[in-house]
């Protein structure tokens, strides 16, 4: 710890965003950056406490004391180093993961301004692509043993990585035609820039990772001998959650109710280049749009929806609101507090409503005119469980043309499969973090490992 009082002197200063006025006209990303002083300065203020909460908190164990006192005394390659041996790809987690880390951060429990983590490992690892720290590792000793990786979302970009440094053959097979999975057809460019992606994956193709798009594998024929595709020595599953939680209310069949990803992913692809028809094309301009689901994934339909020029947005969810401020009194420090999060997108203009259930879609001519709402309150369950819901107040209809459902996704289930088949991130464990899907992936990789040394 370079400076030992900076903690005490210093402010939690973050980049912050551009500006709302500039920003909703381009799919840009949102975030800004701080120059080299004022990151070195916010690395100073890491106190290498005596228990580092982070390191318990990040699903990766990063360890941030480290690479934050490398980072402040200017040697930034050393920061790369540090932060590169628990985390394969901080260019992800540094523009997109909530950053567990610094919800526990000790700093965070003594005065709400923890050290800016997230944003520091972005610095760092921006720094070392700049500065030609990072090189392919063309000298990897081959074991003659190959694994098949099934997905190509951070789960198994993480898993790949891994197992290929170690000397496997690996072969990515991805059904869509890029790899990111989540990452490339799922946050938009406004907080994930694809040329991000891109940048990895050519170094990962340079290492010896060898890439098949549009190659759907179906999961039972893993092991088929009759399959060339399925010779290989072990086989990691990392698919994801591809089933989305639908919504089956009355008038679900009109023109303009979609899955959250069914826009988000075409827009993605609209600015990657590939056209759509005017059939096709799901698109918010001039329209009331309606958000059902109150995550991550329905802030980024928001996001979405005002780039493509929308009339109004309004976000509803079944739960309570969380409560606000910086404390959770169910969640005390070190752990996660749930606590009412407004992101850059709710920024940009958005109603926000809690405790309401979607009762019906209404239309005419088969186009989404409308949904009838109901508010409810949620009661104990004297029996324990979940507690029951109680409607509340008279229904009522919200104008929509367009409504979006991210109501989170249905975890995969699995069949038995042979012993060399791994499952992974996602697919394994349900929706959750892209940093737990990468600690996933490692993980997986090493078990795939142990196998394999033992055949």
């Amino acid at each position: 710890m370079g400076n030992p009082k900076a903690f005490l002197e210093i402010h939690r200063q973050e980049a912050g965003y551009r500006p709302i006025h500039d920003r909703i006209h381009d799919f840009g990303e949102v975030e800004q950056t701080l120059n080299t002083r004022e990151r070195k300065l916010q690395a100073s203020r890491c106190m290498d406490c005596g228990v580092p909460f982070c390191h318990w908190a990040c699903p990766l164990g990063n360890k941030a004391p480290e690479w934050n006192d490398a980072l402040y005394k200017g040697d930034w390659e050393l920061a790369y180093h540090l932060l590169n041996s628990t985390n394969p790809f901080p260019e992800f987690t540094g523009r997109i993961c909530p950053a567990l880390c610094e919800k526990a951060c000790v700093l965070n429990r003594f005065n709400h301004e923890p050290t800016t983590n997230r944003e520091d490992e972005c610095a760092i690892i921006e720094a070392a692509f700049r500065e030609g720290y990072i090189v392919p590792h063309t000298n990897i000793k081959r074991n003659g043993k190959k694994v098949a990786v099934i997905g190509a979302g951070p789960a198994g970009l993480a898993a790949a990585n891994d197992l290929n440094l170690m000397g496997y053959e690996v072969t990515v097979f991805e059904k869509n035609e890029a790899a990111g999975g989540l990452l490339r057809y799922g946050i938009p460019n406004f907080k994930l820039n694809k040329a991000i992606i891109d940048r990895r994956i050519a170094l990962l193709e340079a290492e010896g990772i060898e890439f098949r798009y549009g190659s759907a594998i179906a999961l039972e024929d893993l092991g088929n001998p009759g399959d060339p595709r399925m010779s290989y020595d072990a086989y990691v599953i990392a698919t994801g959650t591809p089933t989305a939680r639908d919504l089956r209310a009355p008038g679900r069949e009109l023109k303009g109710v979609h899955f959250a990803l069914e826009l988000l992913s075409q827009q993605n692809r609209v600015l990657a280049g590939i056209e759509f028809s005017k059939d096709e094309r799901i698109t918010a301009k001039g329209k009331d749009v309606l958000v059902i689901g109150g995550g991550d994934t329905g802030s980024d339909c928001i996001g979405t929806a005002h780039r493509q020029g929308c009339k109004s947005v309004t976000q509803i969810e079944i739960m309570p609101k969380p409560v606000e401020g910086p404390e959770d009194p169910q969640n005390p420090w070190p752990n996660w507090p749930r606590t009412l999060k407004t992101t850059s997108s709710h920024e940009e203009g958005c109603t926000r409503r809690w405790n309401i259930n979607t009762l019906e879609f209404l239309g005419e001519n088969g186009h989404l005119t409308g949904v009838k709402v109901q508010g409810i309150d949620w009661k104990p369950n004297p029996e324990g469980g979940r507690p029951i819901m109680v409607e509340k107040g008279q229904p009522e209809i919200i104008k929509a043309e367009l409504v979006l459902l991210a109501m989170g996704f249905l975890k995969p289930e699995h069949p038995q499969y042979p012993d060399n088949v791994f499952v992974c991130g996602d697919s394994a464990n349900g929706a959750s973090l892209v940093v737990r899907a990468l600690a996933s992936g490692r993980q997986t990789a090493q078990k795939v490992a142990t196998y394999l040394q033992h055949q």
